[in-house]
Protein backbone atom coordinates (compact mmCIF):
# COMPACT_ATOMS: atom_id res chain seq x y z
CA UNK A 1 0.00 0.00 0.00
CA UNK A 2 2.71 2.68 1.26
CA UNK A 3 4.94 1.49 -1.75
CA UNK A 4 2.50 1.72 -4.30
CA UNK A 5 1.92 5.08 -2.99
CA UNK A 6 5.48 5.98 -2.77
CA UNK A 7 6.25 4.74 -6.76
CA UNK A 8 3.64 7.36 -7.69
CA UNK A 9 0.47 5.05 -7.83
CA UNK A 10 -2.57 7.10 -7.88
CA UNK A 11 -5.65 4.85 -8.70
CA UNK A 12 -7.88 3.71 -5.96
CA UNK A 13 -6.25 2.04 -3.22
CA UNK A 14 -8.23 -0.41 -0.93
CA UNK A 15 -6.81 -1.87 2.17
CA UNK A 16 -9.20 -4.62 4.19
CA UNK A 17 -8.86 -5.46 7.49
CA UNK A 18 -10.85 -8.14 9.86
CA UNK A 19 -9.50 -6.51 13.13
CA UNK A 20 -11.34 -3.79 14.17
CA UNK A 21 -7.83 -1.53 14.51
CA UNK A 22 -5.36 -0.25 11.76
CA UNK A 23 -2.41 -2.12 10.77
CA UNK A 24 0.33 -2.93 13.73
CA UNK A 25 3.08 -4.32 14.25
CA UNK A 26 3.09 -8.11 15.63
CA UNK A 27 6.22 -9.02 16.99
CA UNK A 28 6.13 -6.64 20.40
CA UNK A 29 3.06 -7.90 21.11
CA UNK A 30 4.74 -10.88 22.94
CA UNK A 31 7.20 -8.53 24.39
CA UNK A 32 6.82 -4.78 25.01
CA UNK A 33 3.47 -4.86 24.81
CA UNK A 34 2.58 -8.02 26.81
CA UNK A 35 4.58 -6.18 29.40
CA UNK A 36 2.19 -3.34 28.98
CA UNK A 37 5.77 -1.37 27.94
CA UNK A 38 4.52 -0.41 24.37
CA UNK A 39 1.20 1.18 24.42
CA UNK A 40 -1.63 0.51 21.35
CA UNK A 41 -0.53 3.91 19.33
CA UNK A 42 2.92 2.53 19.47
CA UNK A 43 1.98 -0.34 18.24
CA UNK A 44 0.41 1.01 15.05
CA UNK A 45 2.09 0.82 11.82
CA UNK A 46 0.82 4.28 11.28
CA UNK A 47 -1.60 6.53 12.29
CA UNK A 48 -4.66 6.63 11.01
CA UNK A 49 -4.67 10.46 9.71
CA UNK A 50 -1.87 8.83 6.96
CA UNK A 51 -4.75 6.81 5.30
CA UNK A 52 -6.95 9.25 4.89
CA UNK A 53 -3.70 11.87 3.75
CA UNK A 54 -2.37 8.71 1.12
CA UNK A 55 -6.12 8.52 0.23
CA UNK A 56 -6.68 4.59 1.20
CA UNK A 57 -10.00 3.63 1.82
CA UNK A 58 -9.45 1.88 4.95
CA UNK A 59 -11.88 -1.14 5.67
CA UNK A 60 -11.59 -2.17 9.37
CA UNK A 61 -13.55 -5.02 10.93
CA UNK A 62 -14.80 -6.71 7.60
CA UNK A 63 -13.92 -10.14 7.11
CA UNK A 64 -13.75 -11.04 3.37
CA UNK A 65 -16.72 -13.35 2.61
CA UNK A 66 -14.89 -14.22 -0.95
CA UNK A 67 -13.22 -13.42 -3.94
CA UNK A 68 -14.94 -14.11 -7.29
CA UNK A 69 -12.31 -13.75 -9.77
CA UNK A 70 -14.48 -14.43 -13.01
CA UNK A 71 -15.66 -10.46 -12.59
CA UNK A 72 -12.43 -9.37 -10.14
CA UNK A 73 -14.60 -9.06 -6.67
CA UNK A 74 -13.93 -8.93 -2.99
CA UNK A 75 -16.87 -10.19 -1.43
CA UNK A 76 -18.03 -8.95 1.39
CA UNK A 77 -20.08 -9.36 4.06
CA UNK A 78 -22.47 -6.38 2.60
CA UNK A 79 -21.59 -5.44 -1.03
CA UNK A 80 -18.53 -5.88 -3.23
CA UNK A 81 -15.14 -4.21 -4.27
CA UNK A 82 -13.81 -4.23 -7.32
CA UNK A 83 -10.15 -5.24 -8.30
CA UNK A 84 -7.83 -4.86 -11.54
CA UNK A 85 -4.81 -6.20 -8.72
CA UNK A 86 -5.20 -7.82 -5.77
CA UNK A 87 -2.97 -8.41 -2.68
CA UNK A 88 -3.81 -11.43 -0.36
CA UNK A 89 -1.80 -10.75 3.00
CA UNK A 90 -3.83 -12.92 5.00
CA UNK A 91 -0.71 -13.51 7.59
CA UNK A 92 -0.80 -16.94 9.55
CA UNK A 93 -3.32 -18.52 11.95
CA UNK A 94 -2.12 -19.73 15.27
CA UNK A 95 -2.24 -23.67 15.95
CA UNK A 96 -4.61 -24.33 19.18
CA UNK A 97 -4.56 -27.37 21.81
CA UNK A 98 -6.98 -29.85 20.56
CA UNK A 99 -10.82 -29.30 22.44
CA UNK A 100 -10.52 -32.99 22.98
CA UNK A 101 -7.85 -31.97 25.57
CA UNK A 102 -9.80 -29.25 27.02
CA UNK A 103 -7.91 -26.72 25.22
CA UNK A 104 -11.19 -24.84 25.01
CA UNK A 105 -11.16 -23.66 28.56
CA UNK A 106 -11.08 -20.60 29.83
CA UNK A 107 -7.16 -19.06 30.77
CA UNK A 108 -6.32 -21.10 27.48
CA UNK A 109 -4.45 -18.71 25.08
CA UNK A 110 -2.33 -18.40 22.12
CA UNK A 111 -0.11 -15.57 20.92
CA UNK A 112 -1.10 -14.24 17.39
CA UNK A 113 -3.26 -11.16 17.29
CA UNK A 114 -4.04 -8.08 19.72
CA UNK A 115 -6.94 -8.99 20.89
CA UNK A 116 -5.48 -12.45 22.11
CA UNK A 117 -3.05 -10.59 24.09
CA UNK A 118 -5.47 -8.34 25.61
CA UNK A 119 -7.65 -10.75 26.66
CA UNK A 120 -4.28 -12.66 28.04
CA UNK A 121 -2.44 -9.75 29.85
CA UNK A 122 -4.55 -9.39 33.05
CA UNK A 123 -3.76 -12.82 33.83
CA UNK A 124 -0.44 -12.34 34.53
CA UNK A 125 -0.26 -11.60 37.98
CA UNK A 126 2.80 -12.80 40.34
CA UNK A 127 2.38 -15.97 42.06
CA UNK A 128 0.20 -17.26 39.67
CA UNK A 129 0.93 -20.48 38.00
CA UNK A 130 1.51 -20.24 33.95
CA UNK A 131 2.23 -23.70 31.67
CA UNK A 132 3.24 -22.95 28.50
CA UNK A 133 3.20 -25.37 25.59
CA UNK A 134 6.02 -25.33 22.80
CA UNK A 135 9.55 -24.46 23.45
CA UNK A 136 9.80 -22.34 20.17
CA UNK A 137 10.79 -18.73 20.14
CA UNK A 138 7.23 -17.52 21.10
CA UNK A 139 6.71 -20.13 24.00
CA UNK A 140 9.98 -18.68 25.06
CA UNK A 141 9.21 -15.09 25.01
CA UNK A 142 6.06 -16.04 26.67
CA UNK A 143 8.09 -18.25 29.96
CA UNK A 144 10.28 -14.77 29.79
CA UNK A 145 7.36 -12.37 30.24
CA UNK A 146 5.21 -14.24 32.56
CA UNK A 147 9.30 -14.86 34.92
CA UNK A 148 9.36 -11.13 35.14
CA UNK A 149 5.86 -10.68 35.65
CA UNK A 150 6.85 -12.63 38.82
CA UNK A 151 4.66 -15.83 37.48
CA UNK A 152 5.81 -19.46 38.39
CA UNK A 153 6.29 -20.98 34.90
CA UNK A 154 6.80 -24.55 33.86
CA UNK A 155 7.59 -25.02 29.67
CA UNK A 156 6.90 -28.36 28.12
CA UNK A 157 8.31 -29.59 24.79
CA UNK A 158 7.47 -32.69 23.05
CA UNK A 159 10.34 -32.69 20.83
CA UNK A 160 14.02 -33.76 22.77
CA UNK A 161 14.90 -30.36 22.72
CA UNK A 162 13.49 -26.98 22.76
CA UNK A 163 14.05 -24.49 19.50
CA UNK A 164 14.83 -27.77 18.04
CA UNK A 165 12.77 -27.09 14.41
CA UNK A 166 14.78 -23.56 13.92
CA UNK A 167 18.23 -23.48 15.80
CA UNK A 168 21.12 -26.15 16.77
CA UNK A 169 21.43 -27.86 20.08
CA UNK A 170 24.25 -24.96 21.22
CA UNK A 171 21.48 -22.37 20.47
CA UNK A 172 19.12 -24.46 22.00
CA UNK A 173 21.46 -25.40 25.32
CA UNK A 174 22.02 -21.47 25.43
CA UNK A 175 18.46 -20.82 26.09
CA UNK A 176 17.25 -23.58 28.14
CA UNK A 177 20.09 -22.23 30.78
CA UNK A 178 19.07 -18.81 30.12
CA UNK A 179 15.40 -19.32 31.24
CA UNK A 180 16.46 -22.00 34.05
CA UNK A 181 18.98 -19.61 35.19
CA UNK A 182 15.37 -17.27 35.85
CA UNK A 183 13.46 -20.17 37.52
CA UNK A 184 11.45 -21.59 34.57
CA UNK A 185 10.95 -25.24 34.59
CA UNK A 186 11.30 -26.07 31.40
CA UNK A 187 10.68 -30.13 30.80
CA UNK A 188 11.81 -31.41 27.22
CA UNK A 189 10.53 -34.59 25.09
CA UNK A 190 7.20 -34.65 27.12
CA UNK A 191 3.96 -33.77 25.45
CA UNK A 192 0.52 -32.68 26.82
CA UNK A 193 -2.24 -35.40 27.27
CA UNK A 194 -4.89 -33.69 28.96
CA UNK A 195 -6.14 -30.00 30.57
CA UNK A 196 -7.98 -30.06 33.75
CA UNK A 197 -10.71 -27.73 34.57
CA UNK A 198 -14.56 -26.83 34.61
CA UNK A 199 -14.76 -23.36 33.32
CA UNK A 200 -11.21 -21.99 32.99
CA UNK A 201 -8.09 -24.51 33.31
CA UNK A 202 -6.42 -25.53 36.38
CA UNK A 203 -4.15 -28.02 35.34
CA UNK A 204 -2.87 -30.03 33.03
CA UNK A 205 -1.89 -34.16 32.90
CA UNK A 206 2.12 -34.67 31.13
CA UNK A 207 2.45 -37.59 28.78
CA UNK A 208 4.82 -39.42 31.25
CA UNK A 209 2.07 -38.94 33.56
CA UNK A 210 3.24 -35.87 35.96
CA UNK A 211 0.43 -33.81 36.83
CA UNK A 212 0.93 -29.89 37.28
CA UNK A 213 -1.47 -27.34 38.87
CA UNK A 214 -1.84 -23.87 36.48
CA UNK A 215 -4.12 -20.97 36.28
CA UNK A 216 -2.88 -20.15 32.36
CA UNK A 217 -1.90 -21.99 29.31
CA UNK A 218 -0.45 -20.42 26.60
CA UNK A 219 -0.10 -22.43 23.56
CA UNK A 220 3.11 -21.82 21.49
CA UNK A 221 2.51 -24.63 18.84
CA UNK A 222 3.21 -22.82 15.82
CA UNK A 223 1.20 -21.34 12.61
CA UNK A 224 0.05 -22.22 9.73
CA UNK A 225 -0.67 -20.30 6.62
CA UNK A 226 -4.15 -18.26 6.67
CA UNK A 227 -4.75 -20.10 2.94
CA UNK A 228 -8.49 -20.98 3.36
CA UNK A 229 -9.51 -17.33 1.16
CA UNK A 230 -7.13 -18.28 -1.57
CA UNK A 231 -8.16 -21.81 -1.82
CA UNK A 232 -12.09 -21.54 -1.96
CA UNK A 233 -10.98 -18.39 -4.84
CA UNK A 234 -9.21 -21.88 -6.78
CA UNK A 235 -6.02 -20.63 -6.09
CA UNK A 236 -2.66 -22.84 -6.17
CA UNK A 237 -1.48 -24.16 -2.58
CA UNK A 238 1.77 -25.28 -1.51
CA UNK A 239 3.10 -24.67 1.53
CA UNK A 240 0.90 -21.48 1.79
CA UNK A 241 -0.44 -19.25 -1.31
CA UNK A 242 1.88 -20.66 -4.01
CA UNK A 243 3.32 -17.43 -6.13
CA UNK A 244 6.00 -17.17 -8.57
CA UNK A 245 9.44 -15.35 -7.63
CA UNK A 246 7.85 -12.06 -9.04
CA UNK A 247 4.90 -12.44 -5.94
CA UNK A 248 1.96 -13.60 -8.47
CA UNK A 249 -0.27 -16.50 -7.47
CA UNK A 250 -2.13 -19.00 -9.93
CA UNK A 251 -4.56 -16.05 -11.07
CA UNK A 252 -2.46 -13.47 -12.80
CA UNK A 253 -4.43 -10.34 -11.49
CA UNK A 254 -4.04 -12.18 -7.47
CA UNK A 255 -0.73 -11.55 -5.63
CA UNK A 256 0.56 -12.27 -2.02
CA UNK A 257 3.15 -11.48 0.43
CA UNK A 258 4.27 -12.25 3.83
CA UNK A 259 3.50 -15.33 6.27
CA UNK A 260 0.85 -16.80 3.77
CA UNK A 261 2.70 -17.04 0.57
CA UNK A 262 5.36 -19.94 -0.42
CA UNK A 263 8.23 -18.82 -3.32
CA UNK A 264 10.45 -20.49 -5.28
CA UNK A 265 14.17 -20.32 -3.54
CA UNK A 266 17.28 -22.22 -4.50
CA UNK A 267 15.77 -24.82 -5.92
CA UNK A 268 13.30 -25.22 -3.86
CA UNK A 269 9.98 -23.75 -2.56
CA UNK A 270 9.94 -21.79 0.85
CA UNK A 271 7.89 -19.87 3.43
CA UNK A 272 9.49 -17.15 5.79
CA UNK A 273 7.50 -16.20 8.94
CA UNK A 274 9.30 -12.84 10.07
CA UNK A 275 8.06 -9.06 9.46
CA UNK A 276 11.09 -8.25 6.99
CA UNK A 277 9.94 -11.10 4.93
CA UNK A 278 6.66 -9.98 4.94
CA UNK A 279 7.87 -6.25 4.44
CA UNK A 280 10.45 -7.00 1.34
CA UNK A 281 8.41 -9.17 -0.20
CA UNK A 282 5.42 -7.15 -0.44
CA UNK A 283 7.37 -3.89 -1.82
CA UNK A 284 8.40 -6.42 -4.59
CA UNK A 285 5.14 -7.03 -5.38
CA UNK A 286 4.04 -3.51 -5.20
CA UNK A 287 6.96 -2.77 -7.85
CA UNK A 288 5.82 -5.48 -10.09
CA UNK A 289 2.23 -4.87 -10.10
CA UNK A 290 3.17 -1.69 -11.43
CA UNK A 291 5.39 -3.45 -14.45
CA UNK A 292 8.88 -3.75 -12.69
CA UNK A 293 8.90 -7.59 -12.86
CA UNK A 294 11.44 -7.76 -10.28
CA UNK A 295 12.43 -11.50 -8.59
CA UNK A 296 11.85 -11.32 -5.05
CA UNK A 297 15.61 -12.32 -3.07
CA UNK A 298 15.10 -12.53 0.43
CA UNK A 299 17.65 -11.47 3.04
CA UNK A 300 16.34 -13.43 5.67
CA UNK A 301 17.11 -12.19 9.32
CA UNK A 302 14.73 -12.53 12.54
CA UNK A 303 14.86 -11.48 16.17
CA UNK A 304 13.60 -12.66 19.84
CA UNK A 305 14.09 -10.42 23.01
CA UNK A 306 14.02 -12.89 26.21
CA UNK A 307 14.71 -11.14 29.45
CA UNK A 308 18.27 -9.03 28.62
CA UNK A 309 19.21 -11.18 25.63
CA UNK A 310 18.74 -9.68 21.88
CA UNK A 311 18.91 -12.95 19.84
CA UNK A 312 19.59 -11.83 16.13
CA UNK A 313 19.57 -14.70 13.54
CA UNK A 314 20.68 -13.79 9.66
CA UNK A 315 20.42 -16.49 6.91
CA UNK A 316 18.61 -19.69 7.03
CA UNK A 317 20.42 -22.65 8.43
CA UNK A 318 18.92 -25.29 6.74
CA UNK A 319 21.03 -28.13 5.67
CA UNK A 320 24.17 -27.17 8.19
CA UNK A 321 26.47 -29.22 8.96
CA UNK A 322 28.83 -27.94 11.33
CA UNK A 323 28.76 -24.86 13.98
CA UNK A 324 31.01 -22.79 15.41
CA UNK A 325 30.74 -20.84 18.78
CA UNK A 326 31.97 -17.27 18.88
CA UNK A 327 32.35 -16.82 22.39
CA UNK A 328 32.87 -13.20 23.69
CA UNK A 329 31.40 -13.54 27.07
CA UNK A 330 28.36 -11.68 27.41
CA UNK A 331 28.35 -11.28 23.57
CA UNK A 332 27.99 -14.79 21.64
CA UNK A 333 27.05 -16.14 18.60
CA UNK A 334 26.75 -19.19 16.84
CA UNK A 335 28.08 -19.67 13.05
CA UNK A 336 26.28 -22.40 10.46
CA UNK A 337 28.30 -23.60 8.08
CA UNK A 338 26.86 -26.18 5.22
CA UNK A 339 29.85 -27.87 3.21
CA UNK A 340 32.55 -25.34 4.52
CA UNK A 341 29.64 -22.08 3.21
CA UNK A 342 28.48 -19.82 5.88
CA UNK A 343 24.70 -20.15 5.70
CA UNK A 344 23.35 -18.70 9.15
CA UNK A 345 24.15 -16.85 11.96
CA UNK A 346 22.62 -16.97 15.47
CA UNK A 347 23.90 -13.82 17.59
CA UNK A 348 23.18 -13.70 21.06
CA UNK A 349 23.88 -9.60 22.44
CA UNK A 350 26.46 -9.81 19.81
CA UNK A 351 25.46 -7.63 17.21
CA UNK A 352 28.31 -7.00 15.62
CA UNK A 353 28.44 -10.61 14.68
CA UNK A 354 25.17 -10.32 13.82
CA UNK A 355 25.46 -7.44 11.30
CA UNK A 356 29.16 -8.93 10.12
CA UNK A 357 27.35 -12.12 9.63
CA UNK A 358 24.33 -11.05 7.34
CA UNK A 359 26.88 -9.14 5.64
CA UNK A 360 29.14 -12.18 4.59
CA UNK A 361 26.14 -14.05 3.89
CA UNK A 362 24.50 -11.71 1.27
CA UNK A 363 27.89 -11.38 0.32
CA UNK A 364 28.30 -15.12 -0.51
CA UNK A 365 31.76 -15.11 1.76
CA UNK A 366 32.66 -18.36 3.83
CA UNK A 367 35.23 -17.05 6.67
CA UNK A 368 37.48 -19.79 7.82
CA UNK A 369 35.66 -21.57 10.84
CA UNK A 370 38.90 -21.23 12.73
CA UNK A 371 39.03 -17.89 12.92
CA UNK A 372 35.13 -17.20 13.52
CA UNK A 373 36.00 -19.03 16.50
CA UNK A 374 38.68 -16.80 17.49
CA UNK A 375 37.09 -13.77 19.95
CA UNK A 376 40.64 -11.96 19.65
CA UNK A 377 39.63 -11.92 15.78
CA UNK A 378 38.27 -9.00 14.64
CA UNK A 379 35.55 -9.97 12.64
CA UNK A 380 35.52 -6.96 10.30
CA UNK A 381 38.42 -7.81 8.11
CA UNK A 382 36.74 -11.28 7.18
CA UNK A 383 34.53 -9.63 5.22
CA UNK A 384 37.12 -7.50 3.09
CA UNK A 385 38.98 -10.14 3.06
Amino acid sequence: MAKLRGLGFDGALTLIGEEPVPPYQRPPLSKAYLLGEMGLERLLLRPESYYREAAVDLRLGQPVRGIDTATRQVILGEGAIPYDALVLATGSVPRRLPAAIEGDLGCVHVVRGLADVDVMAPGLQPGRRALIVGGGYIGLEAAAVARKRGMEVTLIEMAPRILQRVAAPETSEYFRALHRAHGVDIREGVGLTQLVGTDHVTGAVLADGAAIACDMVIAGIGIAPATALAAAAGLMIENGIATDEEGRTSDPAIWAAGDCASFPYQGARIRLESVQNAIDQAETVAKNILGAHEPYRPEPWFWSDQYDVKLQIAGLNTGYDRVVIRDGGNARSHWYYAQGRLVAVDAMNDPRGYMIGKRLIAAGVSPDPALVADPAQNLKPLFQG
